[in-house]
């Protein structure tokens, strides 16, 4: 896979930008706040229509635009295709395939795949759960386009319940049948996500494990998925679970904290409360791994959703590295670098060129981003 070109309008700090890429490696330089990071959003949004760092479209936008505009060349599996999406809120933002417009969003992301590697993700053990369930839904779009339609629609589903539990707050004879509707509603769009997520935790662990044995020999990596709806899916990595089996499950939850959910007014069960933990030789590495351990981790987890996604789409997935070779020691930074290859579009953004040697400086292409727009290469 790879990005033969960019086009942005009025997209974050852009107002009109334009960048053909003839390289593997390409090199995005410039100082802090001139860009850098957006233009990598830019290429993440067009492969997901998501984004790590804006809860809503109207975030894109340039200040005082109505509109934002993005478009890319992408060469997949020797296929040009011309993806573009204008986000024009408060309409629907709309898709286009090689100038054709696209209704549905799961057909638009099947045509670029991209890994995202940014210093936020370096805090991912530290941060809170919800930044866990991102990164592993993010994750899993890239490999099941259609997913992101159902974290919607199960979103949906539980701001409605939501709803209606402040409406009977505290009523604990109040009738539930309309709540009994939400919660079998929830329990067939949850038990979905549910699957998907501990098949993919499934497979990425396996790899992940073999990538941080090879930084940190005589650790072992597991992972943990820790589940509201039963106790015994926590451990499940190490079994196979049907969608069917969890959702008798998540019923069943359902049905026991029905009551606290009434008194409480919120949705306590479901795929919106999970979280992931991680294990180095049986100890969770939130709480005692040292920053060059939980780094290590992440960069096992990276790395492997790489190739995992490479795996299960038979092609090679872009990768957008973003601003971490300057907050990993040599020792990571060399391993990182080593294990891309050569066949691997790699975008990196930094603000100079000090933490690459001459030799994998030989064959990058460089830019140097200054306020929203591509500076001299000579200045």
């Amino acid at each position: 896979m790879f990005v033969k070109s960019v086009e942005l309008k009025n997209f974050r700090n852009y107002e009109d930008l334009s960048l053909e890429f003839s390289h593997n490696k390409i090199l995005l330089i410039g100082k802090n706040a001139q860009g850098k990071t957006n233009l990598l959003e830019s290429l993440y949004y067009l492969s997901c229509l998501g984004s790590a760092r804006a809860k809503t479209d109207s975030e894109l936008i340039l200040w005082g635009k109505d509109f934002a505009k993005l478009k890319a060349i992408v060469l997949k599996n020797d296929m040009e295709k011309e993806l573009e999406v204008l986000i024009n809120p408060p309409k629907r933002k709309e898709l286009k395939i090689n100038q054709v417009k696209k209704n549905k969003s799961s057909e638009f992301c099947t045509n670029l795949s991209v890994v995202s590697f940014s210093v936020n993700d370096l805090l991912l053990l530290r941060g809170v759960p919800d930044d866990r369930r991102s990164w592993l839904d993010m994750a899993i779009s890239q490999i099941y386009p259609a997913y992101p339609d159902r974290i919607s629609k199960y979103n949906k589903i539980r701001v409605q319940k939501n709803n209606h539990l402040k409406e009977i707050k505290g009523n604990i004879n109040a009738d539930t049948s309309l709540l009994d509707v939400f919660n079998s509603q929830m329990a067939v769009t949850g038990s979905n996500i549910i699957f998907l997520r501990l098949k993919f935790l499934k497979e990425l662990q396996k790899i992940a494990m073999e990538k941080h044995l090879q930084i940190a020999e005589n650790e072992t990596l597991t992972t943990v998925y820790n589940s509201t709806v039963a106790e015994d899916i926590d451990f499940c990595l190490q079994k196979d679970l049907t969608v069917e089996e969890i959702a008798n499950k998540f019923t069943q939850k359902l049905e026991e904290r029905k009551l606290e959910e009434i008194i409480r007014a919120q949705a306590l069960v479901g795929p919106h409360r999970d979280d992931v933990s991680f294990f180095i030789n049986g100890i969770e590495a939130k709480k005692f791994a040292s920053q060059g351990q939980q780094r290590t981790i992440v960069l096992s987890l990276k790395l492997a959703e790489l190739e995992l996604i490479k795996e299960k789409i038979d092609d090679t997935p872009v990768l957008l590295l973003d601003d971490v070779l300057a907050e990993l020691d040599n020792i990571r930074q060399n391993y990182l670098l080593n294990a891309i290859g050569e066949n691997i579009q790699t975008i990196i953004t930094s603000v100079d060129t000090l933490h690459f040697d001459n030799e994998y400086l030989k064959d990058v292409e460089i830019f140097k981003i200054s306020s929203g727009k591509l500076a001299d290469k000579n200045d």
